[in-house]
């Protein structure tokens, strides 16, 4: 599903114009950015939470010249569905 797809679902169901909805899609995932790179996590219950995950430095290899390369230590988001979540994708979606 594409964010299109998105905005026609909820349009649809909502009897809202398609142009309100994708303002409000839009404001939301901006507002979720603005909040995680200001260093503040994101808790949407029984939905998910939009996490910072710290990842450690590491040695890392470049092939092509066989040389070792540091990585450092960055962040990165992430998102942690909620058990409710990861229980109805477990019982509703076959698995391929």
């Amino acid at each position: 599903m594409t964010k299109a797809d998105l905005v026609a679902n909820i349009s649809e169901k909502l009897g809202m114009e398609k142009g309100d909805v994708q303002a409000t899609i839009e404001t939301f995932m901006q507002e979720v950015k603005d909040s995680l790179e200001s260093g503040d996590n994101v808790y949407l219950r029984g939905f998910g939470s939009f996490i910072i995950k710290t990842r450690a430095e590491k040695t890392g290899r470049n092939i092509s010249k066989n040389t070792t390369i540091k990585i450092p230590a960055h962040n990165i988001p992430a998102f942690k569905p909620a058990k409710v979540f990861v229980e109805g994708v477990k019982s509703n979606v076959e698995v391929k």
